[in-house]
């Protein structure tokens, strides 16, 4: 009978930032950034039959928290409310404040609670080696996932290191 032989193993790192990113349209600019400019050099390839970009987003998720105050500035409801586009959660939340019959019923007067709302996406890399690898941003962490080359590692954290946001 044969036996199970190692495979490649893969990594994973992360870097939790000492502050979260202050809100999503800095989360988005450092994302965008990401994608637009390649700082790590990957480079396009096929699979399946398809192009894909040296660096892709495959998913995204915002979520804005809505609370409600009444007079005396006490919380008297929330909303909580998920977008999977920058565009959707900019206009979903500022729907959830301009609903006037969502304030009568919670009886507050609604704000955005900025410090709540999460913000994530993954970008998938190609890395000039051949590897495939992941990039996970959220709000307050990095994480690279599913390489086994640690110069990618340093490519990344030499990058991060840059980004004033990223410490």
């Amino acid at each position: 009978m044969a036996d199970f032989q190692d495979g490649t193993t893969t990594k994973t790192a992360f870097r939790n930032l000492t502050t979260p990113i202050a809100d999503a349209t800095m989360f988005n600019a450092i994302v965008q950034a990401v994608i637009v400019s390649n700082p790590f050099g990957c480079v396009s390839y096929m699979s399946a039959g398809e192009t894909h970009q040296p660096v892709e987003k495959t998913k995204e998720a915002y979520t804005a928290k809505i609370v409600y105050q009444d007079t005396d500035a006490n919380v008297v409801g929330y909303v909580t409310d998920r977008y999977t586009s920058i565009a959707g959660f900019n206009a979903g939340a500022a729907a959830l404040l301009a609903a006037g019959p969502l304030s009568t019923a919670h009886g507050g007067t609604p704000s955005r609670d900025y410090d709540k709302e999460t913000y994530s996406a993954t970008l998938r890399c190609h890395d000039q080696n051949g590897e495939i690898y992941s990039l996970h941003f959220s709000r307050d962490r990095i994480i690279i996932a599913s390489y086994t080359d640690d110069a990618i590692r340093a490519k990344v954290e030499t990058w991060a290191d840059t980004e004033t946001a990223l410490a």
